[in-house]
Order: structure tokens, then C-alpha cells, then sequence
């Protein structure tokens, strides 16, 4: 029964709303957030693309459990672990069934491991990346690489808009709950209830899109008439905003850290083969 309330607290929308909060702004003091953003986004750009170019499992290996470590350092919230964990399981299961289904045979599992392997460096990379970034760091960031102004506030605003859609999105569908009725019956494996609540999941869509498009068109209206298109495209309010960003040491020995890093584990790969 303890089980099942730590469970039921976890998954609680509240819960939810919390662990949103935090990926978004609850690690703003760690040592990678108070890197400059364009350190951030080049580091993600590198892990992002040289998985892709080694079959070596000892330089792939090594840099996923490098990016666990950072994983602990930079905090990142449990509920995008678990999302993380639960999508690369599932997909791997998927990909290794439909292998086996085809006539594949167990050959193919070490392929799959390598595969998901140079996935997880890449999902651990993003989540370190854009979890230690608040909105306004990531969207001065995408700004300052020269992302149109519009593109880099739509990301900012829809990060501070998603525990808003979260909780009208609960509202919505507890007013169905209450307005509809559960089967009597849950039948063979639930199968019943399990049907309607994703009925419900599906319909309670419908009003938070109606509601998010007109609360996004206030949004923009308000914008406008103070001025907002001006200040977007007006290079010396650009200049004001992001002229806090700057690189530092910091940023230098982190880049050297993870280059000679990255070295390092090919001239061992070489010395193991």
C-alpha cells in the first residue's frame, strides 16, 4: 500500500507540474547552467553527430557513462529520466521484434545495442543540454546564434505556458469524468475501463487546443501593441538584451575537458584493438 500512494504521488498531476517546473527552471545553479548557452548548444551539436561516425564500443561506452555523471551533475529530473529510460526500452523491444518477426535471428542484438547505445549518448546529451538552460537563457541563446526573434520567444513562451496547459488540460478531463460514466463492468483485462479513459485522454484534447489558440492570440496581441515586432528586429535592443552573454574560462575548460576526454578513448580503443 506504501507502494501504491508513493505511486499514485509521483504520477499526481501536482507531482507532474513540480517535475516541469524543475526541468525547466530548477537547475539554474549548477555547474554546466552557468555555462554560456553557445557553449551548451555546440557541446549538444558534437554529441550529437560523432556517435554517428564510430562503431567503437569503447569510445561509445565510455561517453555514455561520461554523460551519466553529468546526468547526476546537472540534475536532471526524474521525470525526464523515466520518460527516457521508458522510451529507449520500448523502442529497443520494438525494433528487436520486428527484426526477429522479419527472420532475423540473435545476431542482430549486438547491431541493436550499438544502435540504441549511440541513441541514449544522444538523449542524455539533449536532456543535459536543455534541462540545465531556463527559457530565457535558451531563448537570449537561439537569439544570439541568429535564430529569428519570433522562433526563439515561441520556444521560451511555450515553456513557461506548459504547467498552465497541464493543469487546464487535468481540468478538462476530470469535467468529463464527471459529466460521463464509467462501465459498470471492467471486463477481460480491464479492457473496458482502459477504452473509455482513452476516450476521455483523446477528447479532453479538443477544448485545451480551442483554449491554447485563443489564449495564444491574446498573447500575440498584447505583443503588438506594446511594441514587440520593433524591439524583435531593432539590433541595439538586441545588443542591450544579450549583452550579458559572454564566453568565459569556464566555458574554455569545458570544452579542453571534453575534447581531451574524447581523445582519450580513442587512443585507448587503439591500444585495446
Amino acid at each position: 500500500m506504501d507502494i501504491t500512494k508513493k505511486l499514485q504521488g509521483f504520477i499526481s498531476v501536482e507531482q507532474l507540474k513540480i517535475e516541469v517546473l524543475n526541468a525547466a527552471y530548477g537547475n539554474t545553479d549548477t555547474t554546466i547552467a552557468k555555462l554560456d548557452s553557445r557553449t551548451i548548444f555546440m557541446w549538444y551539436v558534437f554529441y550529437a553527430i560523432f556517435p554517428w561516425l564510430t562503431h567503437s564500443w569503447i569510445v561509445l561506452t565510455g561517453m555514455f557513462l561520461m554523460l551519466v555523471a553529468m546526468i547526476y551533475l546537472a540534475r536532471v529530473s526524474y521525470l525526464l529520466l523515466f520518460l527516457f529510460v521508458f522510451g529507449l526500452v520500448g523502442q529497443g523491444s520494438m525494433v528487436l521484434g520486428v527484426s526477429l518477426f522479419f527472420g532475423g535471428n540473435l545476431t542482430t542484438i549486438l547491431p541493436l545495442l550499438m544502435f540504441e547505445l549511440k541513441l541514449a549518448i544522444i538523449s542524455l546529451a539533449g536532456l543535459i543540454a536543455f534541462s540545465t538552460m531556463e527559457p530565457e537563457k535558451l531563448s537570449d541563446g537561439l537569439l544570439k546564434i541568429g535564430v529569428p526573434a519570433q522562433v526563439s520567444f515561441s520556444i521560451s513562451y511555450g515553456y513557461r505556458m506548459l504547467p498552465t496547459l497541464i493543469e487546464e488540460y487535468h481540468h478538462v478531463f476530470m469535467s468529463f469524468r464527471l459529466r460521463g460514466k464509467a462501465p459498470d463492468q471492467h471486463g477481460l483485462l480491464y479492457w473496458r475501463t482502459v477504452l473509455y479513459f482513452m476516450t476521455l485522454i483523446v477528447k479532453s484534447f479538443y477544448p485545451l487546443m480551442l483554449s491554447s489558440a485563443k489564449r495564444a492570440r491574446t498573447t500575440v496581441e498584447s505583443l503588438e501593441s506594446r511594441g514587440s515586432l520593433y524591439s524583435f528586429k531593432n539590433p541595439a535592443v538586441k545588443k542591450v538584451k544579450l549583452g550579458y552573454m559572454k564566453f568565459t574560462y569556464k566555458d574554455g575548460l569545458f570544452g579542453l575537458f571534453n575534447l581531451l576526454y574524447v581523445i582519450m578513448l580513442f587512443m585507448l580503443a587503439v591500444a585495446l584493438h
